[in-house]
């Protein structure tokens, strides 16, 4: 099947309006702080609604160049939403499709460009056992023609992406990963326990699994993991990428691999029943989540970036705007870190194309309020930023009950602070903060209990300050005051614990 058939086949599908997408470009940042893109965006994404009540979501983080990505978006829509699945599909079934796609991906893109690899190769053998050295100024008139025509056909047959996918099918979640894509899902269950869930782990060089896997082959993982990238990337698993799947006996980290060490096979979650769920759900391109974890580190990424959603769904009225006022935030945390110069601005002097899809999952737009759950180990938030609509700070409390995923000292959760601030206008840069205590915390707006991760708070909802800001509504002095005496003299309270 060729790209154009795809095209035509996936032009009618119905877009599916509960998700929203928002973008960036990748960005260079110059000594002035003023940044410049240094090639066109790569990233692709896709958001269809089938028949049968099947809903398919898809982040693609391309490189060298943005066709892989643009035809593994077009053929996987084709693959997936003709007929391929219906209501009557087991789990199993979906599993196996969802495979299948990925395989006929990979196979058909080839196919496109099966016949300039041909002659990429005849026109190589023809130029390097003559030239090899040569410099090109002094290659002869035929010599220097082929020789362009050579960079022609890598700038046509050269790059890959990787993908994250999820499909909706029966009401069931179901994700299908090849590569370092991130997909979070963000949920109330039924116990009152509010999770944030990353499903799967990123197919990269630190990755255990991908590691024995590629051992198996016959590969030295000490050498690849200490290498942090393999052709350039580091991702294990992608689509596309001749070199890794065709030359890989010719790149030195891979030339003693049994058999194909970079696959396309993708790694599927699912299928998780939705039934009864409010949240959200999150697909992130590689490059937004490098660039919010380069600003301010990777421990707490996964809540920072749930919390800026939340914050954002409380004040947007579409989910087109949630996700570019994310992506927007993020664009900024990372170039005001860089600007800054403090510890992390070295891991900040440029990223790459950022892509954020966000599925809402029963939940609601505009008034919606952020209110702690009954019961369970509560993150209460800290979310200063700068709404697009206006150039007041506003900064938003909610409360999380989260995974545990802080440090552990002596059997108790201590606070942890994000090391890096968004500056605002104004004359302080409130900082984004996520503190973590065993304390169960009552509802002030609600006492039915039954967990919902955000709920709306109706027309009593707190208005912003002269300075722009939201009061918080959950009385935490209790905590503060133990955590002052817990450090002698308080002065943990003047270092910005807590809602300023």
């Amino acid at each position: 099947m060729c790209l154009r058939q795809h095209q035509s086949w996936t032009d009618d599908l119905p877009l599916c309006q509960m998700c929203g997408v928002g973008t960036a470009p990748n960005c260079v940042y110059g000594p002035d702080g003023k940044g410049t893109q240094s090639h066109p965006n790569e990233d692709g994404h896709l958001r269809f609604r089938g028949d049968d009540g099947c809903f398919l979501y898809g982040v693609f983080n391309g490189y060298d160049g943005s066709r892989v990505a643009n035809f593994a978006s077009q053929c996987l829509t084709a693959e997936l939403l003709l007929g391929q699945l219906n209501s009557g599909h087991t789990d199993n079934d979906v599993r196996r499709i969802l495979t299948q796609a990925f395989d006929v991906v990979e196979k058909s893109y080839f196919e496109t460009i099966d016949d300039a690899l041909a002659e990429k190769a005849n026109l190589s053998n023809y130029l390097l056992p003559h030239n090899e050295n040569v410099p090109f100024h002094q290659l002869s008139p035929q010599s220097q023609k082929v020789m362009e025509r050579l960079k022609e056909l890598e700038q046509e047959v050269s790059g890959g992406a990787t993908v994250a996918v999820a499909l909706i099918l029966n009401n069931k979640l179901y994700i299908a990963n090849v590569g370092t894509n991130r997909v979070l899902l963000c949920k109330s269950s039924s116990d009152g326990q509010n999770q944030v869930l990353q499903i799967g782990r990123p197919h990269s060089t630190d990755n255990e699994d991908e590691l024995q896997r590629l051992a198996a082959l016959g590969l030295d993982s000490a050498r690849i993991r200490q290498a942090g990238q393999i052709a350039g990337q580091s991702s294990t698993r992608r689509l596309g990428d001749y070199r890794v799947k065709f030359n890989y006996n010719e790149i030195d980290l891979l030339s003693a691999a049994k058999s194909k060490p970079v696959v396309a096979e993708p790694e599927i979650h699912g299928g998780q029943s939705l039934e009864g769920v409010t949240g959200f759900l999150l697909l992130m391109s590689e490059g937004l989540i490098n660039a919010l974890e380069s600003a301010h580190g990777p421990e707490q990424a996964n809540q920072e970036i749930v919390a800026m959603v939340a914050a954002e769904l409380a004040q947007q009225t579409s989910l087109e705007a949630v996700a570019q006022s994310v992506v927007d935030r993020v664009k900024r945390l990372h170039h005001d870190v860089f600007v800054s110069g403090r510890q992390r601005a070295t891991y900040c002097s440029r990223h790459e194309d950022m892509t954020l899809l966000i599925r809402t999952l029963n939940y609601p737009l505009a008034d919606a309020a952020l209110t702690p759950t009954q019961g369970g180990r509560v993150c209460p938030v800290s979310v200063p930023y700068l709404n697009s609509q206006s150039t007041s700070k506003t900064s938003v409390t909610l409360s999380l009950v989260m995974p545990s995923q802080s440090t552990l000292t002596n059997g108790t959760n201590t606070a942890s602070t994000l090391e890096e601030g968004t500056p605002t206008p104004g004359s302080q840069s409130p900082t984004a903060t996520l503190q973590s205590t065993n304390t169960q915390t009552q509802s002030s707006s609600s006492s039915s209990g039954d967990g919902s991760l955000f709920r709306q708070r109706g027309s009593q909802a707190a208005q912003p300050d002269e300075t722009g800001r939201v009061p918080p509504y959950v009385d935490f002095s209790q905590f503060y005051r133990l955590w002052g005496s817990d450090h002698g003299d308080g002065q943990s309270m003047q270092g910005g614990l807590g809602p300023q």
